[in-house]
């Protein structure tokens, strides 16, 4: 009786709570003209750099995968924008490599470039008021998407609760436009640790430099989130612009011992910008994104529109699919399509974190309480080393990896037959498939597809990776003439914790 009185009080808090919520339910934004596109020193890059279109795809890729070039990719867009700047995120941390990009953004934004930010407000941490002091700026407009109505302490997520189906849903998308001319999309949220910057993690992530038709989709799509009623402008949270914006002046810009300066100032920019094209692949390329709400919000149990363009990717596949994850979870109904893939000669191989390279053990012990199932229906695993030899290669900085900084798996991607590469936000987990929003670029080209999968099964080599089988129905993990019958370099705790949460039905919450 206790516990039900107790139950009853929650919902009760939960429901007052809902009452005294100071956010409208839903955004009406009104309807922006259309702008014609405007010519720009970037556009007029993408021109010169643009062949003959009767023997070349109509967009052009280059793909990212080390974090101080990824860096210095957004940094040289900011430099050479003219006109827009166009960003959609799921975090931005208020660490060097985020606070460096803001600066850079109010200097574009000084010179009269027109600025939108679409951020996520699950990582929000309380900033409001910096970012209600950014939106202040005449040239810089943010909202956040499907905001939670209180917006403190406990009762912001007693709140959550309140409004689960719907304040589940996240954007998890990432792309950043500049002049309707080059985009970047893919995995890498705004951090140190998704730069090679930090000292406590780094990760293995990707994304792509993009030119082309697809960047007008891409710049679509981000109208579509813009003005969407989950949409709501930063002012409307309750923020109070702060004395913190002066002190970005005070941010240098981030450093490598072993990497060029960062590009500063157009004519550095254009010129690096340049460059870039000169490696860039023509290919048919396709964006592909979630709608900004549902048709269906309380419906959690259909795959959304990536995951079932993704199905569909795999039911055309005749002889390989090679998957990179960060967060690694298939139902039985997935399973059960992999399963028939296998049977008939398609091999299924996959690359995820350890336990000991994952940054979320709520996470992780999701993939394993399906890890298993996952072996026992032919799938190929591998798991993520802490000391993988790829973290030097990328950070050139051995204090940037293990055993001094952690190294994780933030990438996804996944490679079909090697002739269609896709790369972009969608994790191979549950969350993915029904929850939260994502956007994926697909790539239509045998050499980008082929290079992707030899770098995602390099990394599955045994210096960077354990590879996972079953013996006698027990799962071993095995590096070269090693073998383990429990998670490699795991302590006890961990693994209790990872055991503890199998028992709760979240795993479409992870």
């Amino acid at each position: 009786m206790q516990v039900l009185q107790r139950i009853s009080a929650i919902m009760f808090a939960v429901a007052i709570l809902n009452g005294c919520a100071s956010l409208p339910k839903e955004i009406e934004h009104p309807t922006e003209p259309s702008v014609p596109a405007l010519s720009s020193t970037l556009s007029d890059l993408v021109d010169t750099a643009r062949p003959e279109q009767s023997k070349q795809g109509t967009s052009a890729v280059l793909l990212q995968d080390t974090g101080w070039d990824a860096l210095a990719q957004r940094l040289a867009l900011i430099e050479s924008a003219e006109h827009s700047i166009d960003i959609q995120y799921y975090i931005w941390n208020s660490d060097n490599s985020g606070k460096y990009l803001a600066k850079r953004i109010i200097a574009a934004a000084d010179r009269g470039v027109k600025v939108r930010i679409m951020l996520d407000d699950i990582n929000l941490d309380e900033r409001e008021d910096l970012l209600t002091a950014l939106d202040s700026h005449p040239h810089i407009q943010i909202r956040i998407f499907n905001p939670i109505p209180t917006r403190r302490g406990v009762t912001k997520w007693l709140n959550f609760l309140g409004d689960f189906d719907r304040l589940n849903r996240r954007m998890h998308n990432k792309s950043f436009t500049v002049d309707g001319a080059m985009s970047i999309v893919g995995g890498r949220n705004i951090g140190d640790e998704y730069f090679d910057l930090s000292d406590e993690i780094n990760f293995r992530d990707r994304d792509v430099l993009v030119i082309g038709s697809v960047v007008t989709d891409i710049q679509a799509n981000f109208g579509e989130y813009w003005g969407s009623r989950w949409a709501y402008p930063v002012s409307l949270l309750g923020g109070e612009a702060t004395t913190e914006l002066p002190k970005l002046d005070n941010i240098v810009a981030p450093s490598s011992k072993s990497y060029p300066s960062l590009p500063e100032g157009s004519d550095v920019a254009n010129t690096f910008l340049k460059d870039l094209m000169d490696e860039m692949t023509w290919v048919e390329a396709r964006y592909i994104s979630d709608q900004p709400i549902p048709v269906d919000v309380d419906n959690t149990n259909k795959p959304k529109e990536t995951a079932r363009f993704l199905a569909k990717l795999s039911h055309l596949s005749q002889q390989e699919i090679v998957v990179e994850s960060a967060y690694l979870i298939f139902d039985d109904r997935q399973l059960g399509m992999l399963a028939l893939l296998i049977n008939d000669g398609i091999q299924v191989k996959a690359l995820t974190n350890s336990m000991v390279s994952n940054d979320l053990v709520t996470n992780h012990s999701g993939y394993a309480g399906r890890r298993h199932d996952m072996l026992d229906h032919g799938i190929q695993l591998f798991e993520l080393k802490p000391e993988a030899q790829l973290c030097v290669e990328s950070t050139r900085d051995e204090s940037k990896c293990a055993p001094t900084t952690a190294y994780g798996l933030h990438a996804k991607s996944v490679v079909f037959d090697r002739k269609v590469a896709v790369i972009g936000s969608f994790n191979f987990n549950l969350r993915s498939t029904y929850l939260n929003t994502e956007s994926i670029l697909v790539i239509e080209d045998e050499r980008i597809a082929k290079g992707l999968a030899d770098d995602i099964e390099r990394a599955m080599s045994e210096d960077n990776s354990w590879r996972l089988n079953l013996d006698n129905g027990d799962i071993r993990w095995y590096s070269g003439m090693e073998s383990w019958d429990s998670e490699p370099e795991a302590g006890r705790w961990e693994r209790l914790q990872s055991r503890f949460l199998q028992f709760f039905p979240i795993e479409k919450y992870l």
